[in-house]
Formats: structure tokens, C-alpha cells, sequence
């Protein structure tokens, strides 16, 4: 028993009859018994306690561009504060160069070859359980905000919302066409967000999703990072995401929420900066986009608490996962890529662990897949014309060394071969709709229908070698931008290049020939989506947009034979039913113009356009009767519509029905003046 204790017990016992020292016993006991008898409040014991857990991803972040990796170049006080109170790791990996695909990785801690989230808008399957639905089943309360709407649980990552009590997806229908909250939210707004749902969620503990996009390209860093970083704004990016970040940390501190939690805060993949020739990011697997920040803040006072400041051993953002539920007590699920870091923690574990490498992103653009392997200082990337690096001396890998022979590389490719071996069926691809493409196209990515991505190729490496393309990927990409920017003089002018390279590039052809149709250049739109069919036949878009140019040029053959094609490939969509509707009624065929207007309708029940198109189909039929009773529903629906009060005079007029016709007329005229 504590001395104070027990000196409380003898005075009471020798004063019970006394209330005055009663009182006063009693008074000193609660007194002690509460702590408060101190003149400074003791802390909460909090290894006993759940540790909130905080994840931060921030996009596009190259290891070797954050001040505390030691780059002077750009200041990022609160990574570098992050490190202070935690741990880095100087040497992590993500297997991925790609948003998505990498971000899923982080969530489940297993590889994009067994999770299979390799391509946009393919589903994570539920049998792979994420980080929300793991610490969901220890009663965290999770959330997730989103930077861009390539995470978008909607449309290109279904999935990754599993297990999120709340997931901040983008809405579903923008009314602005700035980037800004259409494609893409500043760092600021994402942890504002993350900052009000805490807010209105204080009880834990807690699981926290942050993912800050702002160093994805394009580089528009705001006042005044945009100034101070004048020349390298994608530093003034980092730094603005630093600046973010710090309003986050400050409001956990705030809060109480930052001294009991793990805090990790990782890079998803890095940036090319014109590194190989890669401006950006997606196509290759050198460190320039794989070597990614990785920090661990950990609890504090508790049992978890590190003793290294700096781990140099390699590890994978695959371990990142296995480490938290680790720090949390939770149990691991069946399956894991990674393993648990928390040895590196106290030092009693300093072996490096082999990195993996994986991107399909090359085959949509026809290009052969890249895979690697990275260990013991040496780097193998498996591809049409293989590459073998001594990392030690040529860091940069610019030394190629391969040799088939090589006792290392015969290691390394077998490790592959056994990997894919273990991997699980690929999926079917998924699904990205046409707005979604746009959306894809704004963030600097090829949708599905651009890429041509499905190849009859059985072996990739008979595919084209991405290190022999990669000047294409970069005018395809600057081509998107300045699409985006409406700057439509610099889009063409950069895939007309991209045609001087490779005259049958289907991503240019089919771009070419979107901005020719936009432009009103018909005739030119037809001629490069017709060379985008030839080059890939099951491009049910491009057969439709080849569908509309060829009809303003007036080939309505031409123009029913494209959308024909794109209906087959692709069967529900409304604007080429309609279309072909149309076409259809000009090329005098009222009977298969009323049923692809009644296809139209069906898909979209409320068309008005698809209800007149269907009427004048009838009353090109000579069904007069039919059209009449079709348009005279629709005149109490669309009572100032001109348009169906002059089908409507037509009806009446081919029935007999001279007074009504007359009358119909009369209104029809009417409300064209007033329009």
C-alpha cells in the first residue's frame, strides 16, 4: 500500500468519532485518490489505451524531394517534425507507379498481382479485407477524404471505401468545369474535411484516411508556394501539401488525438521529372517513382514506442498495413504480401526485405507490361529488352549490365516467374464510363476506350518496349493537359507529333479525332477515327464518334454502318441509339428508326428527344393514330414545346383531322415567337 494510503487509514481510525477530522480524512483521501493532490495533472497511462490511426498519402511524392530525405530544395517542416517524433524509413518502396493501384496496395498489404486492382475502375475483391474493415471489427471509427476523383469508390475504385463508416467521394454530377471539385480538391479542403467529420466524431478511437493529390501534376501550387517555388512547382506542390498536412497535425494536437496515435504518413509512388525520359508517372519502374517517403509516428509513453530515428533497411508499403495491426493489437488477415515492420522499431531487426515491382499502365497503350525485383543492392526490371542494375555504383540505373546468364538475374527472374505463379486469375477489366473517362483524361490518365489496352498478344514481351515509346507518352500526356486547359492548339499540335513517331497510334487517332469533331472539322475527325477503328475494331466509342462526324458530313451509309458497329460492342448506350434513330429517319427507314428510339426510350425513360423521335418514325409509317397518341401525352407534359405541337399538326393533318391540325399549327407558332 502507498505510504499516503495507509497514513490516510491510521488517522481515520483514531479520529472516527470526530466529524470535523472526519471531514478532513475524507477530503484528503479523494484528494489522493484522484491525483489531484499534485500540482501538475499526470498524463493517462496510454499504452493502455487504443491508438487512434492517422494514414496520410500524399500523391506523386518522391522520396528524394521531402527536406528531412535530404533534399534543400524545399521546405516541409511538418514531415520534417513527423520524422522528429517518429521514424523514417529511408529506403520504402511502393510496387506501383500508378494512383489506384497503389493506394490499394497500402489498404490490404498485398501486391497488385494478388489484389488484381491493376487497372482503372477494376473492383478490390471482398475477399481481400482493408485497413477500415480490420480496425472496424476492433470498433474504430473510420473515414477516409479523398484529394482526387481517381479514389473515387463510385466509379474508378470501387471498393476501397470497405469498412469506411464515411468516404468523401466527389459528387456525382459537377457544376463547374474547373478541376477544382470536379476531378480534384486542394490539400486544404481535403484535411478541412477530415478536420469537421473528426470534429463531429470525437469519441475513438479512430481510423483517418488522408490523401492529398496536390504534387500530381499539373504543378499549379497556389500563392505563394506558386511564387517562392517559381521554377520547380512541383516542389511549391510538396510544400503546399506540407503546409496542409501541418493544419491537420495542428488540429490532432489540439484535440489530444496526436500524442496516443500512429501517425503514417507514406508517398503512393514518385515522379518521373523527365528521369529515363518519363516525365511523369505509370510507365516504368526505376527508383525515381518507386522510392517513396514512408514515416511511423508512434504512440507515446506506451510500449510501441521507437528507439530508432532512421531505418535504412528496404521495405515495401506492402509492410505497412501488417505494422499497424501490429501497433494495434488487431489480428492479420490470412493473406499479406508485407510483414510486419515494429522489429525495425527497436532495433532488434535491421534486414533489408525484397521489393517487388508491377505496372500494366504500358498496355494501354499497346506497350509491353514492365516487373522487377529489387534486393541486396541490385535491380532487375523484366521486359522486352531485360535491364540489370548494381545500385551501389549506379544509383541513377543508367548502366544497364544485363546478361541472361547472370547468376542474379536467373534468381530474380525466377522470383517473378514465382509470383506469378501464386497470383490469382486477372480479372475482367473494368468498366469506366464515358464521363469517367473524361475525368481520367483531366487527372492525365488514359481512359479504357483510348488505350487499347486489350491485345491479342499471348506473350508481352512480343509487345513494343515502353523505354522505345516513352517520347509518345509524354505528348499523349501533354496532349491531355492542354486539351483540359482548352488550350486545343498545343493538344493537336502534340499528337500530330506523337503521328510523326507512329502514324497508327491509336491513343493519338482517337484524341485527334475527338478534337477535330469538337473543332466542327468533320470530315478531318472521321479520317482519324477511321484510322483508330482500324487499328482497334472494338473501340465502341471511337465507332461512335466516327458515327456522328460522318453524319454532319452528311454520309448517313457511312454514319449508320460506325454506330451499328459501337451498339454492338457496346449496347446500352442512349446518345448512339438515338443517333442511329435519326439517321435512319434520313435515310428513309421509319421502321428501324422507331425501334432504335424505342431502344433509346427504354434506357432512358423520360427522353423527350426519343419520344419525338419515336413520333415522327410513326407518322413516317403512316401510323398516324400512334403518333397521335404519343404526341398528345407529351403536349401535357411539354405544354411550351414547339416542337411536339408541330408533330403534332402533322399527326392530325395525315389522319384528316384538319381543324386539330390547324389548331396544333396555330400553337406551335405561337410559341416559337416566344421562344
Amino acid at each position: 500500500m502507498p505510504k499516503a494510503s495507509a497514513a490516510v487509514l491510521v488517522f481515520f481510525t483514531l479520529t472516527v468519532k470526530s466529524s470535523r477530522l472526519l471531514l478532513i480524512c475524507c477530503l484528503v483521501a479523494s484528494l489522493n485518490a484522484r491525483g489531484l493532490a499534485q500540482t501538475k495533472t499526470p498524463q493517462p497511462d496510454v499504452s493502455s489505451v487504443a491508438p487512434d490511426v492517422f494514414l496520410i498519402t500524399v500523391d506523386t511524392l518522391r522520396a528524394d524531394h521531402v527536406h528531412c530525405y535530404g533534399y534543400v530544395n524545399v521546405e516541409t517542416p511538418t514531415l520534417d517534425g513527423l520524422a522528429k517524433d517518429g521514424v523514417r524509413f529511408a529506403q520504402a518502396f511502393t510496387p506501383s507507379p500508378i494512383t489506384n493501384t497503389s493506394h490499394a496496395t497500402i489498404l490490404t498489404g498485398l501486391l497488385p498481382s494478388t489484389h488484381s486492382v491493376t487497372d482503372f475502375a477494376v473492383p478490390l475483391s471482398p475477399t481481400h479485407p482493408t485497413w477500415a474493415e480490420l480496425l472496424q471489427r476492433r470498433s474504430y471509427h473510420t473515414a477516409a477524404f479523398i484529394g482526387a476523383v481517381i479514389l473515387d469508390s463510385k466509379t474508378l475504385a470501387p471498393g476501397l471505401d470497405r469498412g469506411f463508416d464515411f468516404y468523401d467521394n466527389f459528387p456525382e454530377h459537377s457544376n463547374t468545369k474547373s478541376r477544382w471539385g470536379r476531378v480534384e480538391r486542394r490539400g486544404m479542403d481535403v484535411v478541412e474535411r477530415a478536420e469537421a467529420w473528426l470534429s463531429a466524431h470525437p469519441t475513438g478511437p479512430h481510423f483517418v484516411w488522408v490523401h492529398l493529390y496536390d504534387p500530381h501534376d499539373p504543378y499549379e501550387p497556389p500563392a505563394p508556394y506558386s511564387q517562392i517555388y517559381k521554377g520547380h512547382l512541383y516542389d511549391g506542390e510538396i510544400a503546399y501539401a506540407d503546409s496542409a498536412l501541418a493544419s491537420f497535425v495542428g488540429f490532432l494536437k489540439k484535440h489530444g488525438w496526436y500524442d496516443n496515435s500512429v501517425v503514417v504518413v507514406v508517398g503512393d509512388h514518385g515522379e518521373g521529372l523527365g528521369e529515363h525520359h518519363e516525365d511523369t508517372h505509370g510507365i516504368f519502374l526505376y527508383d525515381s517513382t518507386t522510392h517513396v517517403p514512408l514515416i511511423f509516428k508512434l504512440p507515446a509513453g506506451g510500449a510501441n514506442k521507437g528507439t530508432v530515428k532512421v531505418v535504412e533497411a528496404q521495405v515495401r508499403t506492402t509492410d505497412i498495413l501488417p505494422t499497424v495491426l501490429d501497433l494495434v493489437g488487431a489480428p492479420a488477415p490470412e493473406r499479406l504480401d508485407g510483414e510486419s515492420m515494429k522489429p525495425y522499431f527497436a532495433g532488434t531487426d535491421m534486414a533489408p526485405r525484397i521489393a517487388f515491382g508491377e505496372t500494366d499502365y504500358p498496355l494501354r497503350f499497346g506497350w509491353a507490361p514492365l516487373r522487377s525485383v529489387r534486393a541486396n543492392g541490385l535491380k532487375f526490371i523484366e521486359a522486352p529488352r531485360p535491364e540489370f542494375y548494381d545500385l551501389q555504383t549506379d544509383a541513377a540505373e543508367l548502366d544497364n549490365k544485363y546478361e541472361p546468364w547472370n547468376v542474379q538475374v536467373q534468381k530474380f527472374r525466377g522470383m517473378l516467374a514465382d509470383l506469378r505463379a501464386k497470383a490469382p486469375p486477372a480479372p475482367s477489366p473494368g468498366v469506366v464510363g464515358e464521363g469517367t473517362v473524361d475525368e481520367l483524361k483531366a487527372l492525365g490518365y488514359l481512359g479504357r476506350a483510348d488505350a487499347g489496352s486489350a491485345t491479342n498478344v499471348p506473350v508481352p514481351s512480343l509487345l513494343p518496349d515502353p523505354k522505345d515509346r516513352i517520347q509518345e507518352q509524354n505528348l499523349l500526356h501533354a496532349a491531355m493537359m492542354a486539351s483540359e486547359d482548352d488550350r486545343e492548339a498545343e493538344a493537336r499540335e502534340s499528337l500530330r507529333k506523337v503521328l510523326q513517331l507512329d502514324p497508327k497510334s491509336l491513343p493519338a487517332l482517337r484524341q485527334l479525332g475527338e478534337l477535330e469533331l469538337k473543332a466542327g472539322d468533320y470530315a478531318s475527325a472521321a479520317q482519324h477515327l477511321k484510322g483508330a477503328l482500324e487499328a482497334r475494331p472494338d473501340d465502341a466509342t471511337a465507332a461512335f464518334y466516327e458515327g456522328q462526324a460522318l453524319e454532319k458530313t452528311h454520309d448517313l451509309a457511312g454514319a449508320r454502318d460506325a454506330l451499328e458497329t459501337s451498339l454492338k460492342l457496346m449496347p446500352l448506350q442512349f446518345p448512339a441509339r438515338l443517333l442511329l434513330g435519326q439517321v435512319y429517319l434520313a435515310l428513309k427507314n421509319p421502321k428501324a428508326a422507331e425501334d432504335q428510339m424505342e431502344a433509346a426510350l427504354l434506357l432512358q425513360p423520360a427522353s423527350v428527344e426519343a419520344q419525338l423521335g419515336i413520333a415522327k418514325a410513326q407518322i413516317a409509317e403512316g401510323k398516324f393514330a400512334d403518333a397521335i397518341k404519343q404526341l398528345d401525352l407529351l403536349a401535357k407534359s411539354q405544354p411550351t414545346n414547339a416542337g411536339v405541337f408541330e408533330l403534332l399538326a402533322q399527326a392530325y393533318l395525315g389522319s384528316g383531322r384538319k381543324t386539330e391540325a390547324q389548331q396544333a399549327e396555330a400553337q406551335a407558332r405561337l410559341l416559337r415567337r416566344h421562344q
